[in-house]
Order: C-alpha cells, then sequence, then structure tokens
C-alpha cells in the first residue's frame, strides 16, 4: 500500500467521473446507500490487483450522495476503478459487494478486458482518466436541415474488417477514415454507427463468449468510445482515434449520428454480475420488481435502465452533451426509445421527463434527434413519439414498401401514404415528412439482397436452432431459396433491389440506406446477425465492382435528390396547386391515368408530382416528376395522366432496362413514346423528369 499525503482533500463536488485538475485528478461518483467508497489505481491493464486502495473520508469526501476525492500525483492514463460497501439485500433491491471493482458510470475511456474471474470476483475493463484536449483544426458540427440528409447505417468494424477493403488499419475508426472517398462518390450525407459505447469483448469471466458480441448493443459505459476499434493499444487510445474520424467526416461534408443504447445494460438480470451500476446504487439505476429482488425486462436483454429516475436522467443528458461537444457529433439515434417513455414503474408515460430533457436541452439544439420509437416489451409509438424535435424510424414504411413490391393485395393505398412522407403518422401532431426517416432494411435483419433472395430466415450459425430473429420478413425468393445462376431469377432480384431503392430515393421524408445494399451485400439469410463478426456481417469490397450497375443506379438516385426539392419537401403534399395554372403538388393515378380507386386489388399506381416552388429565382426551375410503379408479375401498360402532356419529359429511371439504361444520371433519357402509351415490364419502376416552365 503506498501511503497518500494529506492533500487528498474534497475540492469538486460536480462534475462526475475523473476530473484531471493541476497535479491531480478529482474522482467523483453517486452512490446514496454506500457505507463505504473507494477509487482503486493500477499499474497496468492486465493487473488482477490494483497497485493502491484508497478510502473516501464519509466525514469529508462526502457532499449528500456524492463521493467525491482529490487524489494528488496521478493524472491522464491512470487506471481506476471504483469500489463500494453497503447492504446486500437482493430482495430490496440492494447489491452492494465489498469485493466488486466498479466500472465508473461516467468513465471516459475503458482499456483492458474482463479478466479471469478468481474467488468469484469479477474483474472488468480498468476505467481510464482522459484528458479531453485535442486540436479539432476549426471543426464545428455541419448542421445540414434534417430534410436534406441522407443517412448510410453501417458498423465500424464491419465496414472495413474484410481483407478486400484493402485499407491499412481494418476494422477500426482509421479504417473508417480510409474509405471516406467511397462515402463521398455514394454521396450520402450521414453516417449513423451502430453502438460505439463500450461494450464488452471477453464475458465476464474473461473467456471468449459463446456467441461474440459482434452488433454492440450491450453497453458497459455510455461516456467511453469502444476500445476494440482503435489501432491504437494505450489506454484512451481510442478517445483520440474516434476524434480524428469524426473531424475527417466532417471535413468530408459527412455528419456522424450515434446509435445509443439508453435502455440497458450489460449486467442483465438478478443472475447475471456486478461491475457498475449495480454495485454502486442497484436500485437507482435500474427499474426493479418483485419488491428489488428481480428487474423489469422491457429491453428484452435482461434489464431495464430507469431512465426516468432523476439521477439517471441527469446521466443520459449529461452523456449527450459530452458526445455532442467532446466529440463533435451530429445526432443520436435512440435504440429502443420506447422504453425512454416508461415511468419507474415501467408504465408509458406522455411527455415523459428524460425525453423532454433531450427535447429542451438548448446544447443539443442543432443535433439529430431519431427515435427507434418501440420496444421489446410490446410498446410501439411511430407517429406518436415525443415531439416536434423527434424524428423517427418508420417502421411502417419499412413494411408497406417490403409488402407492395412483394406483390401484396390491397398495397396501392399503404405505398402512396408513404411515398407521400406518411402524412397519416405526423401531420396530426404538427410534425413534418422530415420526422419520417424512411428505410427498408437496416441492420435488424435481412440486407436488400437477401429480401429478395430468401423466403425464410436461415439463422442457424447464430446457434440458437433458427429460432431467433423475426419470422415476418415480407421477404421474397422468386422462384429459388438462396444464390442461384438462373438468369431470369437473378434479373427479377436485381430489377426488385433497385425498384426499393428507387422508392425510398424518391419518397418525402429522410431516407436511410443500410451499408452495402447499394452492392448486394448478403448476409447468406441471416436475418440476426448480432453475433457474426466474421464474413456474414462483413463489408465485401468485391461486391462494388461486381454489382457496379447498382452502386451507379444509387449515386444517380442520390444526386438528384440532393438538388431536387421536389422529392423531400419540407410540408405534406396536399394535392393541390402550387401556383394559379401550374400542377398539384401531388396527383394520383391508376395505369389508364384515371383516380385512384383505392379499394381495388391494384398493384399498380401513378404518381406525378409539381415542382417545388424556387427558394431562389436564380437557380434554374425545379423539376416535374412522374412515377410509375407496377408490382404485378405480367406487364402492364400505364397512360401519360392529361396533367403530364405536352411537358418536356425525359426519362430517369426504368429499373427493367439493364445498365446503363436503367437511369439516366444527367436526365437525358429518351421522350416518352407519342402515344403517351408507356409499357412497364414486371416489377418494374419508371420515373421521368421534366424542367417546370417556370
Amino acid at each position: 500500500m503506498i501511503d497518500r499525503p494529506a492533500a487528498l482533500r474534497f475540492a469538486h463536488p460536480l462534475p462526475y467521473g475523473a476530473i484531471v485538475h493541476d497535479g491531480g485528478v478529482q474522482f467523483v461518483v453517486f452512490s446514496r446507500s454506500a457505507t463505504a467508497m473507494r477509487v482503486l489505481l493500477y499499474h497496468r491493464t492486465g493487473d488482477a490487483e490494483p497497485a493502491e486502495m484508497i478510502d473516501f473520508d464519509p466525514d469529508l469526501n462526502r457532499w449528500g450522495d456524492i463521493w467525491s476525492m482529490f487524489v494528488p500525483g496521478v493524472g491522464p492514463g491512470q487506471l481506476y476503478h471504483f469500489q463500494a460497501d453497503g447492504p446486500h439485500e437482493p430482495h430490496k433491491g440492494h447489491r452492494f459487494d465489498p469485493q466488486a471493482r466498479l466500472i465508473d458510470p461516467y468513465a471516459k475511456a475503458l482499456a483492458g478486458r474482463f479478466l479471469p474471474n478468481d474467488a468469484g470476483i469479477v474483474r472488468p475493463p480498468k476505467c481510464v482518466v482522459v484528458d479531453d484536449e485535442f486540436d479539432w483544426q476549426g471543426d464545428r458540427h455541419l448542421r445540414r436541415p434534417l430534410s436534406e440528409s441522407i443517412i448510410y447505417e453501417m458498423h465500424v468494424r464491419g465496414f472495413t474488417r474484410a481483407k478486400s477493403s484493402e485499407v491499412k488499419h481494418p476494422g477500426t475508426y482509421r479504417g473508417v477514415i480510409e474509405k471516406i472517398p467511397y462515402l463521398q462518390s455514394l454521396g450520402v450525407t450521414a453516417v449513423e454507427l451502430m453502438p460505439v459505447h463500450e461494450f464488452p469483448i471477453l464475458d465476464c469471466t474473461g473467456r471468449k463468449p459463446e456467441r461474440p458480441n459482434y452488433w454492440g448493443y450491450d453497453p458497459i459505459a455510455f461516456f467511453s468510445p469502444h476500445r476494440g476499434y482503435a489501432v491504437g493499444k494505450k489506454p484512451g487510445a481510442q478517445v483520440r482515434e474516434f476524434k480524428e474520424m469524426v473531424r475527417a467526416l466532417h471535413h468530408a461534408g459527412i455528419e456522424v449520428i450515434l446509435d445509443v443504447v439508453f435502455n440497458h445494460t450489460a449486467e442483465g438480470n438478478e443472475r447475471g454480475p456486478t461491475f457498475s451500476f449495480k454495485g454502486l446504487e442497484n436500485r437507482v439505476y435500474y427499474m426493479l420488481d418483485g419488491g428489488g429482488g428481480s428487474y423489469r425486462n422491457y429491453s428484452g436483454c435482461g434489464n431495464t435502465l430507469n431512465g426516468n429516475h432523476p439521477i439517471v436522467r441527469e446521466m443520459i443528458f449529461h452523456c449527450l452533451r459530452y458526445w455532442v461537444h467532446n466529440y463533435h457529433v451530429d445526432g443520436f439515434r435512440f435504440d429502443l426509445a420506447s422504453i425512454l417513455s416508461r415511468d419507474r414503474q415501467g408504465e408509458l408515460r406522455p411527455n415523459p421527463p428524460v425525453v423532454e430533457a433531450i427535447s429542451e436541452d438548448p446544447l443539443l439544439a442543432d443535433t439529430k434527434i431519431i427515435a427507434e420509437a418501440w420496444d421489446a416489451a410490446g410498446a410501439y409509438q411511430v407517429g406518436s413519439f415525443a415531439d416536434l424535435r423527434w424524428s423517427e424510424w418508420n417502421g411502417r414504411y419499412r413494411d408497406d414498401l417490403r409488402r407492395f413490391w412483394r406483390g401484396d393485395p390491397h398495397m396501392i393505398g399503404p405505398l402512396a401514404t408513404r411515398l407521400a412522407g406518411s402524412s397519416d403518422l405526423y401531420q396530426p401532431g404538427g410534425r413534418r415528412p422530415y420526422h419520417s426517416i424512411n428505410f427498408i432494411t437496416s441492420h435488424d435483419g435481412f440486407p436488400l439482397n437477401d429480401l429478395v433472395t430468401y423466403n425464410e430466415k436461415h439463422n442457424e450459425q447464430n446457434g440458437e436452432e433458427n429460432r431467433d430473429g423475426e419470422n415476418n420478413n415480407f421477404s421474397h425468393n422468386y422462384g429459388v431459396e438462396g444464390p442461384t445462376r438462373r438468369k431470369d431469377v437473378e434479373e427479377t432480384r436485381s430489377r426488385q433491389i433497385k425498384n426499393m431503392l428507387a422508392s425510398l430515393l424518391l419518397s418525402q421524408g429522410v431516407p436511410m440506406i443500410l451499408a452495402g445494399d447499394e452492392c448486394r451485400r448478403t448476409q447468406r439469410g441471416n436475418n440476426n446477425a448480432y453475433c457474426q463478426d466474421n464474413a456474414v456481417s462483413w463489408f465485401n469490397w468485391r461486391l462494388v465492382e461486381k454489382h457496379r450497375d447498382i452502386r451507379r443506379f444509387v449515386e444517380a438516385l442520390i444526386a438528384l435528390r440532393k438538388v431536387e426539392p421536389t422529392v423531400r419537401r419540407s410540408n405534406f403534399l396536399e394535392g393541390r396547386p402550387i401556383r394559379p395554372g401550374g400542377l398539384p403538388d401531388a396527383s394520383w393515378y391508376d395505369p389508364a391515368a384515371k383516380p385512384v380507386d383505392w379499394n381495388a386489388d391494384q398493384r399498380s399506381l401513378t404518381c406525378l408530382l409539381g415542382a417545388a416552388p424556387q427558394d431562389d429565382m436564380l437557380q434554374p426551375p425545379n423539376h416535374h416528376v412522374l412515377m410509375m410503379f407496377h408490382a404485378g408479375a405480367e406487364p402492364q401498360r400505364f397512360t401519360m395522366p392529361p396533367l403530364a402532356r405536352g411537358l418536356p419529359w425525359r426519362l430517369f429511371i426504368n429499373t427493367a432496362a439493364e445498365s446503363p439504361g436503367d437511369i439516366y444520371p444527367d436526365l437525358d433519357g429518351p421522350a416518352p413514346p407519342p402515344d403517351d402509351a408507356i409499357q412497364l415490364e414486371s416489377r418494374s419502376l419508371v420515373c421521368y423528369i421534366a424542367r417546370d416552365k417556370v
């Protein structure tokens, strides 16, 4: 034991965590029920035992429920844990363990892994004292309007881990930097990163788990970037490398949105280990049941974070502020966000405190706030989550577009509603089309290639006898289950991929593309690849060249969307002329150019969008957009609507045509047939563009 001088003192009760001051570090932690508190200091990440244990003096180092002590002679890079004494009364919700080594809830970085569990003592990764200084080189948030965003969901490791990526640092933050030119070539405006908060690499006994944690939806430290994605091995290297990645992405004009998991932690249920929140104040940090002896499980992961307790609520928005201010991130997607709508008894409440705090927090005012508006216990709030600050993953968009293109009956009405921005969901609450984050695929489920390749999920490799994963995928294999050399099947699959990508990028709202869908990335039929840290999940860069026709198709669609306000309006379509004598903002027709019978069992629809008004009269006029959707298995003749005749139409998209005739990036495709009759092949989409005559 090393003697410390009398300079140990209570100096600053807040902020929480390990704060560097001149000559030392202030360690600050919350615990209401602890009877004693210690900070454990380590020399190396692999040390099983601390080099020094320093007790907090309850008379000098405690202020209310905050334990705070200044330790001189330590600084950035110092490794530490907390350790707390207190009642061990699980039936009352207390799970203090005087031997447990505890991760600081406000730790800014972790180092090492779980060490072997000896004598029942869990030895989690060490916390690292971090100096937040960094040369941002003038970087600031890009502040791109949400309505102009095109989001690309990706996994930091999986994006470059495969050998085919040919990067110097595969599977890392720096690997992402090396692939920025690719992201720029696609034209996406934001990357939405799957969880980068710290999560376990080994299990709590120090062993490799049976099913590796690949996705990262199992947090252990909300303020810490994941160390597994860093190149450097020095404790805290991930902090600098994450900042370098954000800075480089911003320099390329790409925003960074984080997928955050404020709904549960890796400590699990009553049978799970104690290595952080449980050992500091279990009754505050988690929603408990059975008098406190068990955990409410709205997350499907064993426990539920008690997000509407004032202490936890404070931690959440301190964390969001930290990532915005210290890491310059541009927004957040909240995993299972409906859990944040549950009060401390688990009941869904309108205007819950933590959701309101996030909405109103002044430091978050320029950020994008996106909810996954459901949870694992049946809550489904798509269209009704929170207020105007929140946009939402639109799960109904995903399902309706999948079902229409699969050829399900009675889907033209849902198709039109989703293309037009889902006014049924968002308009009643005063929201806008851009509150709908439109997607057809995400990390959770089939990638787009597999959506048109498999009728059923094939998750056997997960080791759960194919019981895991969603059973209702609205997918279709078009005659063969899995890969095939049949040319007719492959042509249909490619066409359907283009149909769905075109629908997505021409819809009102904000499109989100799953990484690899632009080049037919496959998970071999696995629709729940949470544990597949291998070629099943990794981006295969050889596909970029193999399916360059689809990549070109996506690039052209994104380029058109970025310059064409007609397909990304800020207000809902009303079906009325934008100006006297002009076209309506939207009108709908059946294939014969007659008014649509929305109750008919049809699989074809025409949509005519009148050009959006010009914001700047010095710019060229915007375009009218004519789209024809046909999900039937046989060809269909369409007639040009009367309102559209006489305009200078040029073909933009024909998904039934072979590349390069499937899309005309310069809007110089052929004019419509002279008789205004347009033949659509089975399962195809045609889009014409015409400059407004203003």
